[in-house]
């Protein structure tokens, strides 16, 4: 049975979403006193300029969509991030002093472009970032630090990331997926001064090379990366000078293993294992090929680096405590939290992983959390994750607990197209998106209500994202299973998506298709919720940002109409800002209409 819904002002799970949160950290790589930190501290992620020996932080950003990336220059003087217009995702990059001021845009000449990349080399005497424009499709630049020229420009209408700019910024690695077309990366290594290509780490058809980056030291031009060359990731050393490589296939660990850092001396690699979507980290020695274990509690381990100090930074955080900045010594011990919420934030229930069969005998695996009141069968949350190529782990998540508070079971699956469960379950839904994925969530129904968890007419679907996509499509093609549904920044047509969307993402859509809207009009209507807006029975609410260029506007007012036109049960939520909300009160605001939606729907 349901709770009383509690939307008073106290309320814990509206305590969970104000507590500060820390997003990510970084130290500058040439002055290890200052660092940069994004932070929810003001009430909107933005970043912060810290001072690492007091851990004291003072505000560099005040937009109101907030900004949620960046970087520190190696010198620490200067943080760069991408100056957009509430949170369109679409600007300049600029750069702000550390001790704060006024930005300075680095391309003043250059028109508006999208990006979600910048980084400054080792030393600091240079700069690369991209971006990307309808207009050129993707470019990869490298500027003189001292003057802004560019002195190396890359173009491609194929997806392209980058660069990795070694020590002194003498070569840069690209990654693009020119000769796949697909989700499938390579890497191309380039002399910035002459421009001359250097060479590629291309692995064959259906494998993809993923960048990491170069040893952090002068004249040291070995390069760090993964291939799925054995299904799953794997890390490997690449000289591009010379195109030697040195696989490590740690053969005894299962699932993805990614490299994260290098130490300063090129001996040692952090390495993160991802299994059944549970993280470890190890330390690697590359000299001697030995693997070590740290100890650290389980949970989400979201970012992890070496320091100068000889320690190591790690971001981490679970169920039932938000993100923080802890650090370990080289041997894996841990000497404390370093940096953390202000806040102490409401006790959460601890989530559980299960694992069913799809209807084709598919494992999948499943984040499982339930009231501790075990009055099962409960009102059911079904949740699924953005991306597609992304994953849900344990981790810290007031939306999720909000549920839990008010009598639901929540269950978020690993649906497939989710990473790090091996490249052959990721790519299963490339080129026919929102089928596999909906098989996957039917099995997940199924097996709540075999089990006794979930009551059968009191199932909602919600997710944001590609999660809001599959919430959609589901109650379109399983318009049986559902008493409600509710997206967030959500797919409704993917051929109105393309026509509209942010250029870095029509590269993504069409790797996850295999081409554009015109090359496969009959598929993109296959996948898109809209075309099955008919069969939609149960109420749907969608929460939706008015300025996003990742899920733009016109192709959810295209899907409202045709709702509205069909006489569906339909709630539209139209908010100020970009693909989803940074901001504390504007979440807490969003979860309570979902609240009081379920509870209208539910009695």
């Amino acid at each position: 049975m349901l709770k009383e819904l509690n939307v008073s002002d106290d309320a814990a799970w509206k305590k969970r979403f104000r507590t500060t949160k820390l997003g990510w950290s970084a130290v500058a790589t040439q002055n290890p006193e200052r660092g940069l930190v994004c932070t929810n501290r003001d009430g909107t992620f933005q970043l912060y300029a810290w001072d690492v020996a007091s851990g004291n932080l003072t505000q560099l950003t005040h937009h109101s969509g907030g900004v949620v990336m960046g970087i520190i220059s190696a010198d620490g003087e200067h943080v760069y991030y991408l100056d957009d217009k509430e949170g369109n995702e679409i600007g300049h990059f600029v750069r702000v002093p550390f001790a704060g001021g006024a930005p300075v845009d680095i391309t003043p000449d250059m028109p508006d472009y999208a990006s979600f990349y910048i980084t400054e080399s080792h030393s600091g005497n240079r700069v690369g970032f991209m971006a990307a424009a309808q207009a050129w499709g993707f470019r990869v630049y490298v500027l003189d630090k001292t003057n802004d020229k560019i002195l190396f420009t890359y173009e491609s209408q194929a997806m392209s990331v980058g660069p990795n700019l070694s020590h002194d910024g003498e070569i840069a690695v690209i990654a693009t997926n020119e000769k796949s077309g697909s989700t499938d990366m390579m890497l191309e290594a380039y002399d910035v001064d002459s421009g001359k290509k250097l060479g590629e780490l291309y692995d064959g058809d259906g494998i993809s090379v993923e960048p990491i980056g170069f040893v952090p030291r002068a004249g040291d031009m070995r390069y760090l990366a993964t291939t799925t060359q054995t299904g799953f990731a794997r890390p490997v050393i690449w000289h591009p000078r010379t195109g030697e490589r040195q696989d490590i296939a740690l053969p005894d660990l299962e699932g993805e293993i990614t490299p994260w850092d290098w130490t300063e001396d090129g001996s040692t690699i952090l390495l993160r294992q991802v299994h059944q979507a549970q993280h470890q980290l190890y330390l690697y020695n590359i000299d001697t090929a030995t693997l070590s274990k740290l100890e650290h509690p389980a949970g989400t381990i979201g970012g992890g680096y070496f320091t100068h100090a000889g320690e190591i930074y790690i971001n981490m955080q679970d169920a039932q405590q938000p993100n923080r900045l802890v650090a370990f010594d080289m041997d894996g011990q841990s000497k404390g939290v370093v940096l953390a919420s202000d806040d102490d934030a409401p006790k959460s229930t601890a989530w559980q992983s299960v694992t069913f069969n799809s209807a084709d005998g598919t494992p999948i695996q499943a984040w499982l959390v339930t009231p501790d009141d075990g009055n099962a069968p409960y009102p059911t949350i079904l949740h699924t994750h953005g991306g597609p190529t992304a994953v849900m782990t344990n981790m810290y998540h007031a939306g999720i607990q909000a549920w839990v508070d008010h009598g639901f079971a929540v269950m978020s699956v690993n649906y497939r197209g989710s990473v790090t469960f091996g490249k052959d379950f990721e790519k299963s839904i490339l080129g026919n998106l929102g089928d596999l994925e909906v098989q996957d969530i039917e099995a997940a129904v199924q097996w709540l209500i075999d089990e006794g968890v979930a009551h059968p007419d009191m199932i909602l679907k919600t997710g944001g994202s590609y999660g809001g996509y599959l919430t959609l499509q589901s109650l379109g093609k399983l318009p049986h299973l559902w008493a409600g549904g509710m997206a967030v920044v959500a797919i409704a047509d993917w051929t109105l998506m393309y026509e509209d969307q942010a250029e870095t993402l029509r590269g993504y859509q069409r790797s996850l298709f295999g081409g554009t809207p015109d090359d496969m009009p009959e598929q993109m209507a296959k996948s898109s919720p809209i075309t099955y807006a008919e069969q939609v029975k149960a109420p749907i609410q969608i929460i939706q940002g008015e300025n996003d260029t990742r899920c733009p506007s016109r192709q959810m007012h295209a899907y409202e109409e045709k709702m509205n036109t069909l006489g569906k049960h339909i709630e539209m939520e139209w908010f100020n800002a970009g693909h989803g909300s940074r901001e504390k009160e504007m979440s807490v605001r969003h979860q309570e209409l979902q609240l009081r939606f379920a509870y209208r729907v539910l009695g």
